[in-house]
């Protein structure tokens, strides 16, 4: 469908689970891809294994909660590249299940840091470079919890919703500069994420992992999982000319999944353990 040959895709986060999806799809559309993860090995590993099977692709070291460590990324993809086509912020951590009354402000400021300041540090400084340009193609990676937020991570609730204003602002900005800026917020997708969320969840309702992860899949009206690939194939028009009269949107990709809002039990919001 979509050909990005010739263009260059910066993917953070782009080493495992939706990222590295991504980083496939986006290649394998022509693209160069440049995995660009706080976990350089990972990157490397990611980057070699897509060279293997035929693709453009490097790796790069970057926290994206460091304003030097994403501008230094910006600088050198500048300097071996004539510009950046493409940027999708997927890099982001998961939260701890834990009441806001219990939320300490050090696991707050841990999950907007990545989840939203890392986003915001990308744009920023990605999108000064394709202001200069007048082209190029934004996609954040949001989530279904930034429009049907769930009990027990608000943090996450709260950077996610973050993650659509701030696309919907850029693009507002950008659109002049004929630079497209646009969402997209994956359902239940089976990651490193949800090996750390669903456990937690599970006890929470005092039920086995397995158990939370089938109530998840019954509850998603196309009864399944997602898979990276949907969320990649998403990114994939996106990123692509075939969307060029799209900014400022946000594409929920979750199965026909439109929330969670039940509230926990009331044990669960007095008892349980802060998490420090």
């Amino acid at each position: 469908m979509s050909n990005l040959t010739g263009k260059v895709a910066v993917v953070t986060g782009g080493a495992q689970s939706i990222g590295l999806g991504i980083s496939e799809t986006l290649a394998g559309a022509g693209a160069h891809v440049i995995i660009a993860d706080i976990r350089k090995k990972r990157a490397e590993e990611s980057a070699e294994k897509l060279r293997a099977a035929g693709h453009r692709c490097s790796a790069a070291e970057v926290d994206v909660t460091s304003e030097e460590s994403v501008s230094a990324l910006v600088k050198i993809v500048k300097a071996q590249h004539r510009g950046i086509d493409i940027l999708v912020n997927s890099a982001g951590v998961p939260p701890n299940i834990v009441p806001v009354i219990h939320l300490s402000v050090e696991e707050w400021n841990r999950v907007l840091s990545v989840n939203l300041m890392g986003v915001f540090l990308c744009c920023r400084e990605v999108g000064s470079v394709m202001a200069q340009q007048e082209s190029g193609k934004i996609i954040n990676i949001a989530s279904l919890n930034a429009t049907g937020p769930a009990a027990l991570c608000v943090s996450y609730n709260v950077a996610k919703a973050g993650v659509v204003s701030l696309t919907q602002t850029l693009a507002i900005e950008l659109a002049p500069f004929g630079v497209n800026v646009n969402a997209v917020s994956p359902g239940p997708v089976p990651t490193e994420f949800h090996d750390t969320v669903m456990p937690q969840r599970a006890a929470t309702l005092g039920i086995t992992r397995e158990a939370m992860v089938e109530r998840v899949r019954a509850s998603i009206p196309l009864g399944r999982w997602g898979k990276p690939r949907d969320v990649a194939n998403a990114v994939l028009f996106l990123a692509s000319e075939e969307s060029e009269w799209m900014t400022g949107q946000n594409l929920i990709v979750a199965g026909g999944l439109t929330g969670v809002s039940a509230s926990p039990a009331k044990n669960t919001v007095r008892d349980w353990a802060k998490v420090e």
